[in-house]
């Protein structure tokens, strides 16, 4: 029987399948489920900076007062805070799998110390989900990309445990980012959220939430180019992995694990041990013994044309069509 155990951020791993950050992984019940259904670790349900200051303004409502602001943030923030330290407390003392905490911050002020009392309350690692919408024309690209090099630098300070950073695909030169970056492990993409305009009661509405199959082909060449460009960097790939075959394509471009979310809540959590099964039989099937034997078999410095990846015109495949 082929072994699926793997390591990620230093973490001992069953298989290379992880639940991410959601509603999913928001409560002690729905995380024993998921671990029941095999996982190989869980990212639970993101804290976030903006839901913070958020719920302290809906509390503190019309009043203007300082102090009374002051004592609004102190106490939302803290009792936030404590709720997700205790679920962090209650999972390490009820599953075996590996937790991983998830932030989800637009600064690098806040939440360094946060990422502390986590780190105290027994979380194994921690998902830094920071991203900034540039959109102030006047300020330079190195202004937004100093966010995610002070905010590593602050949490290698910090925390002793590993953790990663949560991207999205749009920088100029994201191989250079990273590598500059210089942190334990990335996560390869963030599905952000996209507003939407409904024509008939013209309002702004969310666009489709949940990812789909085709949603993968983003990550899988870049997790194929930078699994081949950066070492000593654990690399999750993630959005658009909806079977047994999207796990195994991404562990040949050469991710060391995969998240799953969108294909659980539309298959539920039980299809989770079908995806995994899915692996676990092709490796039979191939005759790999564990996954170290074909991970990055086809990233970009392991094939005979890695332009392959690199290629973004369709021309070569439409010219015959009239």
């Amino acid at each position: 029987m082929s072994q699926l155990e793997t390591t990620y951020l230093g973490l001992k791993l069953r298989n290379p399948v992880i639940v991410g950050s959601s509603s999913l992984t928001s409560s002690i019940d729905k995380i024993k489920e998921i671990e029941k259904n095999g996982a190989g670790a869980i990212v639970l349900k993101s804290i976030f900076e903006e839901q913070i200051k958020f719920e302290a303004g809906k509390v503190l409502g019309d009043a203007d007062s300082p102090e009374a602001l002051d004592y609004v943030n102190y106490y939302v923030k803290n009792n936030t805070i404590e709720q997700y330290l205790d679920l962090i407390r209650q999972a390490k003392e009820e599953v075996k799998i590996p937790i991983i905490a998830s932030i989800n911050c637009v600064s690098s002020k806040e939440w360094t110390g946060f990422a502390k009392s986590i780190e105290e309350a027994g979380a194994d690692a921690v998902e830094i989900n920071v991203f900034v919408l540039p959109s102030d024309r006047n300020a330079n690209a190195e202004d937004y990309e100093n966010i995610y090099f002070e905010l590593a630098e602050k949490l290698k300070n910090t925390i002793n445990i590993p953790f990663a950073f949560k991207l999205g695909m749009h920088f100029t030169n994201l191989v250079g980012f990273v590598q500059k970056l210089n942190v334990p492990g990335v996560v390869l993409f963030n599905r952000f959220y996209v507003p939407d305009i409904d024509v008939d009661k013209m309002e702004f509405a969310s666009s489709e939430v949940f990812s789909s199959s085709s949603d993968m082909r983003n990550s899988l060449r870049w997790v194929g180019i930078m699994s081949s460009e950066i070492n000593n960097m654990d690399i999750a790939a993630s959005t658009g992995i909806h079977d047994g075959k999207a796990i195994i394509k991404q562990l040949l471009a050469g991710a060391n694990v995969v998240q799953v979310c969108s294909a659980l809540y539309k298959n539920g959590v039980p299809y989770l041990s079908k995806m995994i099964k899915e692996l676990e039989e092709w490796m039979s099937k191939k005759g790999y013994n564990n996954i170290d034997q074909f991970r990055g078999k086809m990233n970009y410095k392991s094939i005979k044309d890695p332009m392959i990846y690199e290629r973004s015109q369709f021309m070569k495949y439409f010219s015959s069509i009239h």
